[in-house]
């Protein structure tokens, strides 16, 4: 055991000084460790609630009657670890803790997106699937950061350099909105850190039911507005491992739960 153990530690241990401590990286990495753990772990656990095989398992939070949402913890431990970390008091072990504690906060806040942006609990429904979508490109983005990856370099010795700098983040910044009014939220959110992405996003056609679609296409245009549905249309093969790969992270809606629920029901009955 100790002569595989040994060989590990040795690695984590280079790893760790190496290629963040070196690097001051580690605390991003210690963000990311957090909010991959959390959301991983309450995922796991909001799906072994709903399941009928695990009636063990804790179920939500109430008091009072009232249900208490888990991005209700995961923005006072935001809050606590982001004012802790700017005191002065915040030396290196204390700093650690709070970056770990944020990406902890981070991933339990993620994992209810949909509420805060539908103001609805719409987490086992359809529209609950943008948790999951805003789970992958956060995290994408903060590993982005975290391997070095930075679109621009703002400097203050030279000052053509900090006009091109800032002309850059105007530009990427446009072209990373235009791909998020036209729904190409992969485009929209990693272009900030590879600008090619959101170039070509926002010279592409928008989804049909996107913002810029529905102000620029629809009837003033309805030749782009059919070309959108027809590259956007919902069976394509690009949507549908977008939807297996929601499902596989997330779990699947309600309405295809309870039905696999009945089918698994109805095979067993007839056995």
């Amino acid at each position: 055991m100790s002569s595989v153990s040994a060989p590990v530690a040795w690695f984590l241990g280079d790893f760790w000084q190496d290629q963040l401590v070196d690097h001051d990286k580690q605390w991003v990495f210690l963000v990311l460790l957090g909010l991959v753990g959390s959301f991983g772990f309450i995922r796991m656990s909001t799906r072994l609630m709903r399941s009928p095989r695990v009636p063990w398992w804790p179920g939500s939070v109430e008091t009072g009657g009232v249900h208490v949402h888990h991005l209700v913890f995961g923005i006072f431990m935001m809050m606590l670890a982001g004012t802790i970390s700017f005191s002065s008091f915040a030396t290196d072990p204390i700093y650690s803790i709070c970056a770990i504690v944020f990406g902890i906060g981070m991933g339990l806040t993620i994992d209810e997106f949909a509420l805060w942006l539908y103001l609805d609990d719409v987490y086992w429904k359809e529209q609950g699937r943008s948790s999951v979508d805003a789970a992958v490109y956060i995290t994408a983005f903060i590993g982005l950061i975290l391997i070095g990856v930075r679109p621009v370099e703002l400097t203050d010795n030279d000052l053509s350099a900090v006009i091109g700098s800032v002309i850059s983040v105007v530009t990427v910044g446009g072209a990373c909105v235009i791909s998020l009014l036209k729904r190409r939220l992969w485009h929209g959110t990693v272009g900030v850190m590879i600008p090619f992405l959101s170039f070509y996003a926002a010279l592409r056609l928008g989804k049909p039911d996107s913002w810029w679609a529905k102000r620029r296409y629809g009837e003033r245009k309805p030749r782009k507005q059919a070309r959108s549905e027809a590259r956007f249309r919902p069976d394509r093969r690009t949507e549908r491992f977008k939807r297996w790969l929601q499902d596989l992270i997330g779990g699947s809606p309600e309405d295809e739960y309870e039905a696999k629920l009945a089918r698994r029901s109805e095979s067993a009955n007839s056995k």
